[in-house]
């Protein structure tokens, strides 16, 4: 017994193991400083991943149909706006312009003969009108004539004879001045149809030269013009080929509007406001750091504009957090803009202000 007692004394004794605790303990501090610096950033940040690079594209369609006669660029190569493109064959149109003109040219020799012809029929009328008047004083004369032969013969100072040729004469005169009358009225006739004759043919002028108008529009569309400038894409268009008016012929990505459409969270828009800066990581440049500012915000979310948007009022309703489009301008040198393509995705950081 003694000597078990003894052994057990000497048996040394084992010291508590530290490491643990000093590990959890460290363990501890970094995911209270990662929380406390993760709190602290989302607390002034709004991040997303669901961005992209995005851009204005114009589709360039045929205004005209015909056979492609010329192409003056290449697929993916910058041109500037008015910079001609294609050219279509415009013998056609040029023939229609022609045959514009010339039915103008007519319609303008129409109104010359319908002028010539109211200045004529003018003439008429005032001829008309003083051989009126002619026949009026004539009558006039005739008729004091007829008075007084008509009480000279009562008493005898002329003869039966001389007073029927005096009846006679008044007669005369009466038809000679109907006659006239007859003649001035035709005449105003003639030349009021005459001058209706002219508005129809000035209104067939101006139809001629809305004609000539619409052939020289239709002649400009043969040639195909840059509405902006950009890079050419999405070439579908080769020489020989018949074109129909409204065929996308070429693409063209206007390299002055390219921008990030960020889609957010709606629980993320609270304190996301137009103007705060953004920062900008694009995937396909890792070492690109870019600015941007938040523009403005989609007036609807993504899936209202879908092809087919959800109905919520069927019953089968799953609550879905929705994205809403917030626009961001981007702020860089016209070398790392130059590199942007719509469709490339990108990292943003919304710089918020509470």
């Amino acid at each position: 017994m003694a000597k078990a007692h003894e052994t057990q004394e000497t048996e040394p004794k084992k010291k508590p193991n530290r490491v643990l605790p000093i590990i959890l303990g460290l363990i501890l501090v970094v995911g209270i400083v990662f929380g406390i610096k993760e709190y602290i950033y989302y607390g002034k940040h709004v991040d997303t991943d669901d961005a992209q690079i995005d851009g204005d594209i114009s589709p360039v369609v045929a205004r005209v149909g015909g056979y492609v006669d010329s192409i003056y660029f290449q697929e993916n190569t910058h041109v500037n706006k008015g910079q001609l493109l294609v050219k279509i064959d415009d013998r056609d149109y040029r023939v229609k312009l022609e045959q514009a003109s010339a039915a103008k040219t007519g319609a303008a020799q129409g109104v010359n003969v319908g002028e010539s012809q109211i200045y004529e029929n003018a003439a008429n009328t005032a001829s008309a009108r003083a051989k009126v008047e002619s026949a009026a004083a004539q009558l006039d004369k005739v008729s004091k004539d007829y008075d007084r032969y008509a009480n000279l013969v009562t008493d005898g100072s002329i003869t039966k004879q001389q007073f029927d040729q005096a009846k006679a004469d008044l007669e005369t005169a009466k038809a000679n001045y109907q006659a006239a009358q007859d003649q001035l009225k035709a005449a105003q006739e003639q030349e009021g149809a005459t001058k209706n004759e002219l508005s129809v043919t000035n209104t067939g002028v101006t139809q001629r030269v809305a004609d000539v108008d619409y052939a020289k529009l239709q002649l400009s569309y043969t040639n195909v013009d840059a509405p902006s400038s950009g890079l050419v894409s999405k070439k579908n268009v080769q020489i020989g080929q018949l074109v129909q008016a409204g065929q996308t012929l070429f693409s063209i990505v206007d390299d002055s509007s390219i921008y990030v459409t960020a889609n957010l969270k709606e629980t993320q828009l609270d304190n996301v406001r137009s103007g705060e800066k953004v920062e900008i990581d694009v995937d396909a440049y890792p070492e690109m750091k870019l600015d941007g500012e938040v523009w403005n915000f989609s007036p609807a979310t993504g899936a209202k504009f879908s092809l087919l948007p959800p109905d919520n009022a069927t019953g089968n309703f799953v609550k879905v957090v929705q994205r809403v489009p917030v626009k961001i301008k981007i702020h860089g040198s016209k070398q790392d803009l130059d590199k942007l393509r719509p469709g490339m995705s990108v990292n943003v950081s919304i710089f918020i202000k509470q």
